[in-house]
This record gives C-alpha cells, sequence and structure tokens, in this order.
C-alpha cells in the first residue's frame, strides 16, 4: 500500500512539472480551459489565475488572440465571460477575446473552441500546471498543434490538483481518450 501512495504522488508531481514548461513560438491563439465562478459572479481563485498567466503570454507576442472558455456553472456567468472581465480589465482588446461559453469539460472546452477558431489553428492551451498533460493530449484531437503552458497555483491546490489529476490521467488513458 505504501508503494501505490508512494507511486501516486511521484505521477502527481510528474505531471506538475511537466506543465511548468516554457512556451516558446507563435500561436494562434491561446486558449483559457475554464473553471468554475464563485457565487459571487466572479471568476475563481483557479480562473483567474489561468487567466492571468495567459494575458502574460499574450503580452508576450506568443499569440494575437485569447479563447476563453467555459459555460455556465452552478453560478453565473459563463466561466468564459468572467474570465474576459479580468482580460478587459487587464486591457485586452475586444478584438483579440474570443468567448466559447458553453463547455463543460476540457474536452468541450477543446471541441467547442475548435468550431470557433477553426482546427487548423495553432494554440497554446493554458490550464493548472498539473492539468497541462492531460489537456494537450485532448486539444491535440482537435488543432493542428497544441502547446501547453501551466498556470502554478498554491502547493495545497496543486498538490490536491495533482493527486485527483493523475486519476483523470488513468480515466482518459483507460477510455481511449488521450
Amino acid at each position: 500500500m505504501i508503494m501505490v501512495g508512494a507511486t501516486w504522488c511521484a505521477l502527481g508531481v510528474a505531471l506538475d512539472r511537466y506543465g511548468q514548461r516554457d512556451v516558446a513560438g507563435r500561436y494562434d491563439a491561446i486558449i483559457v480551459a475554464g473553471c468554475r465562478v464563485d457565487p459571487s459572479g466572479t471568476a475563481s481563485l483557479t480562473l483567474a489565475r489561468r487567466t492571468r498567466h495567459a494575458i502574460a503570454l499574450y503580452r508576450q507576442g506568443v499569440a494575437p488572440k485569447l479563447v476563453l472558455t467555459g459555460g455556465v456553472g452552478t453560478y453565473p456567468p459563463s466561466e468564459a465571460e468572467a474570465a474576459a472581465v479580468i482580460a478587459r480589465r487587464a486591457g485586452v482588446p475586444e478584438s483579440a477575446l474570443v468567448l466559447e461559453d458553453r463547455s463543460t469539460s476540457t474536452e468541450e472546452n477543446a471541441r467547442f473552441a475548435a468550431e470557433l477558431i477553426g482546427n487548423g489553428a495553432r494554440i497554446v492551451v493554458v490550464s493548472d500546471a498539473y492539468h497541462i498533460f492531460r489537456s494537450e493530449r485532448v486539444f491535440r484531437r482537435y488543432f493542428a498543434e497544441v502547446a501547453g503552458s501551466g498556470s502554478i497555483g498554491t502547493r495545497s491546490v496543486r498538490a490536491r490538483g495533482a493527486l485527483r489529476e493523475v486519476l483523470a490521467v488513468g480515466i482518459y488513458g483507460a477510455l481511449g481518450r488521450l
């Protein structure tokens, strides 16, 4: 049992480190994977962190478009709109924003974003670092070229998320969705 736990933790650490790579080159768009909206109607801390990370990449000239994804979950507005508020306040012009406001999963983030910007696009997907391994593989089914860039949360958020992501990667792999 100790070996299983140690292996699980090691895989979680590996997933988190995998997503902490720099993005090189120029792409057509930066796509932010959605995350929940708080009861106040504002982006959760995780969604806000992902959005700020994407804005930093946008300002570095990585891509001319920000695609913000995510539908309405428990609380309105859509995750895409909550992220757009942050981008607008940061000075990202409206012409650079594309909102995909229907999705409820990573799979739908990718599929619906591809419908909006075209599946021939070269994209950078932004999510939490531990989520990048799976996100890249899901998005590659919909886009010509995909690179991932992970935002880095607090240690406790990363640990909890990475351990949960080990299970998600295993399930996606077993279902042939990677």
